[in-house]
């Protein structure tokens, strides 16, 4: 009786640990890309932001790396180390989904400008949710994906928040001033609790995978999309760093979206397994990046910082090497 007793105490108490780490892992996975891309909107102006799209030729190299190459690599890898069905899908599915809020703090970890990163993100985060109901069927079979499933959360997680920093920060500037702390902070903290609570829930799962081709697919597919994205970016610290880590972070958030309408367990766990994987391998890359760049760590721009009111992104880092 006392031992049943115990276990009964036990088990609920795992379920309750359990039911804690899940809401954390839910609240973090909201409050960190809204709170990096409103970040962004307080720190730059649009003209900064959208300035670099009018260099056609390197929005070309931005599009194909994210939606040609690293989907191609991603299904070269997926049968090269002949994976299961669900783990193929998982990898094909962080394969084709481009655009990432966490691109914003790894070009921070790499002193490389935030701005181009958010350009970046403008730039992939839309074509994704239409990227990805066209292609994902030709490249997984049995796959039925709805654009607006994915497009939605998209806008109302990245692009809203991006849009009513720009705002705010254009109509309010004190307030935005006062805000921007916040939202870097607030970013920072979500991330390491995405992070915790994805590991805490996900372990026994993780274990699974081990001798599966799980993690060498994942470590494989992230640092091909990073040379990939690092070698075709053309010359300049800046753009090298932003296209090469850009590339190798793919969208988690479309792809988990895209994952919980298959019918294979699987797929989930893959995009999950890399959501920490890809992050394990990029981070000391974005450090390597700085330390070989001799630049100090720097956080978003702040108030008066040269590309927060003066000047254009456009000038300074894609229009010219940097």
């Amino acid at each position: 009786m006392h031992i049943e007793s115990r276990q009964g105490r036990t088990t609920a108490s795992v379920d309750v640990m359990s039911e804690f780490f899940a809401i954390l892992l839910g609240i973090s996975v909201l409050a960190f890309p809204i709170s990096s891309m409103l970040a962004i909107g307080l720190t730059y102006t649009l003209k900064q932001i959208t300035g670099p799209l009018r260099h056609a030729n390197r929005v070309f190299r931005a599009l194909v790396v994210n939606f040609v190459l690293v989907p191609l690599l991603a299904v070269g890898i997926a049968r090269l180390l002949s994976l299961d069905p669900g783990l193929a899908a998982g990898v094909i599915l962080v394969g084709t989904a481009a655009g990432a809020p966490f691109l914003i703090k790894l070009t921070q970890a790499a002193s490389a400008d935030t701005g181009l990163s958010a350009t970046l993100l403008v730039l992939l985060m839309p074509l994704t949710a239409l990227y990805m109901p066209l292609v994902v069927p030709l490249l997984v079979e049995d796959a039925s994906v709805s654009a607006v499933a994915i497009a939605v959360p998209l806008l109302l997680t990245l692009i809203v928040p991006l849009v009513v920093g720009l705002v705010v920060d254009s109509a309010l500037p004190r307030l935005a001033k006062r805000l921007r702390p916040v939202a870097v902070s607030t970013s920072s903290i979500a991330l390491l609790v995405l992070i915790a609570s994805t590991l805490v829930l996900n372990g026994p799962r993780f274990l699974n995978l081990l001798g599966t081709g799980a993690i060498t697919a994942v470590v494989l597919l992230t640092l091909s999309a990073f040379g990939v994205g690092y070698l075709i970016s053309g010359a300049g610290f800046n753009r090298r760093a932003v296209m090469g880590l850009g590339a190798g972070q793919r969208n988690i958030a479309a792809a988990l979206v895209v994952a919980s309408d298959f019918g294979d367990p699987d797929t989930l766990v893959m995009v999950v397994l890399f959501s920490v994987v890809d992050l394990a391998v990029l981070f000391p890359i974005a450090l390597a990046l700085r330390r070989s760049s001799g630049r100090p760590p720097t956080p978003p721009a702040p108030e008066g910082h040269a590309l927060h009111r003066h000047g254009s992104l456009e000038e300074h880092h894609w229009g010219a090497p940097s």
